[in-house]
């Protein structure tokens, strides 16, 4: 049997965060539709921060309500702080995604809040969650590999912050290269830093390939044992407060590379192009993700 790479697609996230054509609720839902329709099975759906500051991630209580548990499907919530904790318990989602930045001047700018303060908060919502029952939780480290205003960010920084999530008991860890800066070489560094404090728990990464260099990390990490990634159907994605930020891996192309490649992930390539010329219509713009632009392959031939 083929090696099986978990993809949790962020489009409906992390993908529409930065654009400025605002979807209507009821368009949210059929991209997150659409995405389960093409083969997602763990995938972002919603993010309880303040809808004044992010206004696309409007509508997360409404969205949840309308997106009924089923087994083998998990939606995934973003959580910066308890009243975001207190949110997505609320709206019964089936995780958390709690993050927090590995940059002071990020995470001030993004979350009003410095690294010390948003591992403390992670702590009490694991803390919570633990004696109060809740979602699991995943922690992601943002800015893990670079950070758009303080720069370099160290392994030592990097593997302080998760020995605190793991202190903490957290499902999930992941690392996020937030402003597409990281190499392959330095992808395999970090996580062999992280794996060191952090045997025990699952680790997922998070790529964006601002500078061209999201899928050669993948493969990095695929190579490293890494067995979950994050993508974005049709390279959709960015970071309202990372200048010059783009997309994400685009799901389409990392799901070509790895079934080329004989590794197993459940999406269906075609269903997913579809959907990124879909959502990329509604957005008025052309899909980044270069398997969206070039089609698989073999084509299926013609009867």
């Amino acid at each position: 049997m083929s090696r099986h790479i978990e993809i949790v697609e962020v489009g409906p996230r992390d993908g529409l965060q930065n654009e400025k054509t605002l979807l209507e609720i009821d368009q949210k839902l059929e991209f997150i539709n659409r995405l389960e329709a093409a083969g997602a099975r763990r995938m972002e759906t919603v993010s309880f921060v303040n809808a004044k500051r992010v206004p696309q991630m409007a509508g997360a209580e409404e969205i949840s309500a309308a997106l009924p548990h089923q087994a083998g499907r998990s939606r995934i919530g973003l959580v910066l702080n308890e009243r975001g904790w207190d949110r997505c318990v609320a709206a019964e989602c089936d995780e958390a995604n709690i993050v927090v930045c590995a940059s002071d001047g990020f995470g001030i700018r993004n979350q009003g809040a410095s690294v010390e303060e948003q591992v403390a908060a992670m702590r009490t919502i694991a803390a919570r969650k633990h004696a109060e029952g809740g979602p699991p939780i995943s922690v992601t480290i943002s800015v893990a590999f670079g950070c758009p205003f303080d720069g370099e960010v160290s392994d030592e920084q990097v593997v302080r912050i998760a020995q605190a999530a793991v202190e903490a008991k957290v499902d999930e860890l992941a690392l996020a290269d937030t402003i597409g800066v990281a190499d392959p070489w330095l992808v395999r560094r970090r996580i062999e830093a992280v794996r060191k404090v952090a045997a025990d728990t699952k680790l997922r990464m998070h790529f964006h390939d601002t500078r061209n260099t999201g899928l050669a990390n993948a493969y990095a990490s695929v190579e490293a044992g890494i067995d979950v990634l994050d993508a974005s159907c049709g390279g959709l994605g960015g970071c309202p407060f990372a200048p010059n930020a783009t997309g994400n891996i685009g799901t389409e192309d990392l799901v070509y590379m790895l079934e080329r490649a004989g590794f197993s992930t459940g999406y269906d390539l075609d269903a997913l192009i579809a959907t990124a010329g879909w959502v990329s219509n509604l957005l008025g713009k052309a899909p980044t993700a270069s398997v969206s632009r070039a089609g698989g392959f073999p084509r299926p031939q013609a009867a």
